[in-house]
């Protein structure tokens, strides 16, 4: 019960400040990206389309723990898999990628002017290292 309140209590924060996510997919876009073997499948299905045992071949995994990989990233909308005869190949949707891509450029800004603050604190302490070694 008090897992539900709190839940409820910081979506209506996040509500309040203005939080408010693209889409109601996003978690699940980066609860998919944050696994290493995922984002290996991702990186393979960006070279064409593959076959579960195709998928697996380079891992040291079975097919059956591919395929709980393959429908994470599916459920996540990162890659969609058709039916073709026997097989069901997986194929790469970067549209839901996009809408990461697209959040995380909001932080661009912040972390260009921190970093344009750091090199104007760096010279600064270079000019006045070499006005030392001048008075010396």
């Amino acid at each position: 019960m008090l897992d539900s309140c709190v839940i409820l209590y910081n979506l209506l924060v996040m509500e309040l400040t203005g939080y408010s996510s693209p889409q109601k997919n996003l978690d699940a876009v980066f609860a998919a990206l944050a696994d290493p073997t995922r984002r290996a499948i991702l990186m393979r299905l960006s070279d064409g389309q593959a076959s579960v045992g195709e998928i697996a071949a380079p891992f040291s995994m079975s097919q059956p723990a591919v395929s709980r990989h393959l429908k994470v990233l599916e459920r996540a909308g990162l890659i969609e898999r058709g039916v073709d005869e026997q097989r069901r190949p997986a194929r790469l949707r970067a549209e839901k990628m996009a809408l990461a891509v697209d959040w995380l450029s909001e932080f661009q800004r912040f972390w260009g002017a921190s970093f344009d603050q750091l090199d104007d604190v760096l010279t600064g302490m270079k000019i006045t290292q070499i006005k030392e070694i001048d008075n010396e």
